[in-house]
């Protein structure tokens, strides 16, 4: 399996990049290359006087190289240039990236609602698995929310074709994963019963698939809205990282409108890993 790792080369990537426990939990789970990429703003231009982003990038991502290969991966780096989420799609696709990684610090309410940021805007347009890996904000010494990357997993699940993909994910994030919380948000328009039985119900099927590969699972359904439910449950057990999935949309409304995982990665305290649906030929 390959990933693309992006990295803005800031003390927050730097954490990341340190934290050899996330690494060894990438390679549970089957990777084995890496891409390494940085992207150039396309404001930035190689002549600007006393300016060498690209050389400065390459220098940086070659230190980064020694430390995930002492890790036991292949890697490659590449320095880009342009909008960073778009370029860091492009080159998804073209290393045919099994998933992507990106380190998110946050962002306060005001950039949530108008700026953007990398990661929430990955979250809108990511073509293959993002897994959001959280670093503490506001320090000038940061390190990784998590240390762990899937040792606790939380799986929201509204039992959509799109929440069933994401519940797919378990079957190479297992070899990582040791206890899995699995939650349903019930809203007023939900049916109680259907064919397939009630919510919990339905959570403790999929309990007992992850119970047959040894995963200490517990299920949860909750009321109310389901972005703030999701995120009290992550509150409640701190798991590793939070796994969802995300539904398609246009190109107009993912970039006006939010969603539950966009929220989600968002507001999250922890890491997300979000699956994206099917890229769309």
């Amino acid at each position: 399996m390959r990933a693309l790792y992006a990295t803005d080369l800031s003390a927050a990537s730097e954490a990341a990049i340190e934290n050899e426990t996330g690494f060894g939990c990438l390679r549970r789970i089957g990777i084995e290359t890496i891409h390494l990429v940085t992207v150039v703003p396309a404001n930035v231009h190689a002549g600007m006087p006393g300016l060498d982003f690209e050389g400065n990038r390459r220098r940086a991502l070659d230190r980064y190289r020694e430390v995930i290969e002492a890790a036991g991966f292949d890697v490659e780096t590449h320095v880009v240039r342009g909008t960073p989420y778009r370029r860091i799609n492009g080159l998804a696709e073209t290393v045919q990236a099994d998933i992507s990684v990106v380190n998110s610090r946050g962002h306060s309410p005001l950039e949530n609602r108008i700026i953007g940021s990398t990661a929430r805007n990955l979250a809108r347009t990511t073509v293959v698995p993002l897994l959001v890996n959280r670093v503490e904000r506001a320090t000038a010494d940061p390190d990784v929310r998590r240390e762990h990357l899937f040792r606790h997993l939380l799986f929201a699940t509204d039992f959509s074709e799109n929440a069933a993909r994401a519940f797919g994910a378990f079957s190479y994030l297992r070899h990582a994963v040791e206890t899995a919380t699995l939650v349903h948000v019930e809203s007023p328009k939900d049916e109680t019963v259907t064919s397939d039985g009630g919510p919990r119900e339905r959570l403790a099927e999929r309990a007992k698939t992850l119970e047959d590969w040894n995963i200490d699972t517990r299920i949860e359904v909750r009321q109310g809205d389901p972005a703030d439910e999701i995120l009290a449950v992550e509150e409640a057990h701190t798991p590793s990282t939070v796994l969802v999935g995300s539904r398609g949309r246009s190109r107009i409304r993912r970039l006006l409108l939010g969603s539950v995982s966009e929220e989600v990665v968002a507001r999250a305290k922890g890491n997300v890993f979000l699956v994206p649906p099917p890229r769309a030929v």
